[in-house]
């Protein structure tokens, strides 16, 4: 019987190895980002656990630096193909894929999650990013990246084409009539004719709409552009939060900024990340982490860090020193910026200290302890409207996501917190969404 009360959400946030660092390092862990047996296996327990989505990050360039060298991320699946994929070993769990409004078409991308909705049932998802690596522009015809503000505008303007596009043809507009010769009805089709400041889209879209009427959009802005684009237009959140406190100030942030779209907040959900590592006792959970944390190597971790902080290179500065006073970033993250920034002052972190503190979670809330433990802080945050689920990131992969399915889970469904049995096939079934009305035929 379904539990009535509010019931969280929890995505599966893949990365190649896992989400720390220095995972492909470890003995228990396949070191290959491009063995799909252990996406595979991922997605089998994120399923049978009756997570929501699985979500895959992106990026269109490579960072050739020395300290590259020493990290598995430099070769993953393209996110669209490696969930095309997973469509056909799994049946219920939805499937979020990142393109970017950067160096990508409206068409081309409105057409690929269309397909992929139809092939998987009505279960994808599309994350919108604006491209945060400098680097990627040099791969699309470009010296230079584009600017934070013209970034965004694209990607307005980008989500309007492709949301339109996906709207071409009504519900019932194909007849299939084999009698008459009848396949659709022209009268229910539309051509979109979009003409605008970035993109030039006649349409109409070559594939129907989709299962569940469009994809579900997902973003993970947090800057001040990024809320407004995720008020207007998100309908997941992603974002990374390092304290109740800052959640629940975020939560109610881009809540507010609903009404002026004309939204409801039920219409928006937000999912933290939350880094986890899973122990039977608080001391085997710390003691699983610092196995991880013993294989960072310095430069890599402030490799990292360089990157997440906006592209920066900090090679040149002294591991023992603090964090330098750093440019407000144009090519990368501003939130992630200003999150990072302010964890290094909370925690008096010098540059090496914060390096290896992020290689985990990168900057995500980390928790690391019992299933009691973990489930109580999820549902601290949860009851306490600083999210409406969570999106999670282990430090390695398959074993990492099988501990949380298989031991907080459970705990998380005894409390009446999570589903036992999916109540539906469409992503947004899974996530109390409406299936979106089509504006252009009633």
């Amino acid at each position: 019987m379904a539990n009535s009360a509010r019931q969280l959400r929890l995505g599966a946030f893949l990365m190649a190895t896992g989400h720390h660092i220095a995972a492909w390092r470890h003995p228990d862990v396949p070191a290959d980002p491009l063995d799909f047996s252990v996406y595979r296996r991922a997605a089998q327990i994120a399923e049978a656990a009756r997570f929501d989505a699985l979500f895959v990050a992106d990026s269109v360039a490579v960072f050739g630096d020395e300290p590259a060298s020493h990290t598995a991320r430099s070769v993953y699946f393209e996110p669209l193909t490696l969930h095309a994929a997973l469509s056909t070993v799994t049946e219920r769990i939805g499937l979020v894929a990142t393109a970017t409004t950067t160096y990508n078409e409206p068409y081309q991308v409105a057409r690929q999650f269309a397909s992929l909705d139809h092939l998987s049932g009505g279960r994808v998802g599309w994350n919108l990013v604006t491209s945060d690596a400098a680097l990627e522009a040099q791969n699309f015809n470009r010296d230079e990246h584009l600017g934070h503000a013209e970034r965004y505008a694209r990607a307005r303007e980008f989500h309007r084409v492709v949301t339109g596009l996906w709207d071409s043809w009504a519900d019932d507009a194909f007849l299939r009539d084999k009698a008459s010769g009848q396949f659709y009805d022209p009268g229910k089709l539309h051509v979109l004719n979009h003409r605008g400041e970035h993109f030039k889209v006649r349409g109409p879209l070559n594939v129907a709409r989709s299962p569940q009427g469009r994809p579900v959009v997902v973003q993970a802005g947090s800057s001040e552009t990024g809320r407004e684009l995720a008020a207007e237009t998100a309908e997941v959140v992603f974002t990374a939060q390092t304290s109740l406190t800052n959640a629940q100030a975020f939560y109610a942030d881009l809540k507010g900024r609903l009404g002026k779209f004309g939204r409801d907040e039920d219409s928006l959900k937000i999912m933290p990340g939350a880094f986890v590592v899973v122990g039977q006792s608080e001391t085997e959970a710390r003691e699983k982490f610092e196995a991880f944390q013993e294989l960072v190597e310095p430069q890599v971790g402030v490799a990292l860090l360089g990157r997440m902080l906006g592209n920066f290179d900090l090679s040149e500065y002294p591991l023992d020193g603090p964090l330098p006073e750093l440019p407000l970033t144009d090519s990368g993250q501003r939130s992630r910026q200003q999150l990072l920034t302010e964890l290094a002052g909370a925690e008096n972190l010098t540059l090496g200290q914060l390096g290896r503190r992020i290689a985990g979670g990168r900057g995500h809330y980390s928790l690391i302890g019992t299933p009691t433990q973990i489930a109580d802080e999820l549902q601290a945050w949860f009851e306490g409207r600083a999210a409406d689920g969570f999106n999670v990131l282990v430090p390695h992969l398959p074993t990492g996501l099988e501990e949380f399915a298989t031991q907080v889970v459970p705990e998380l469904q005894r409390r009446g917190l999570f589903r036992r049995e999916y109540e539906g096939r469409t992503l947004r079934e899974h996530l109390g969404l409406a299936r979106p009305k089509n504006p252009f035929f009633g």
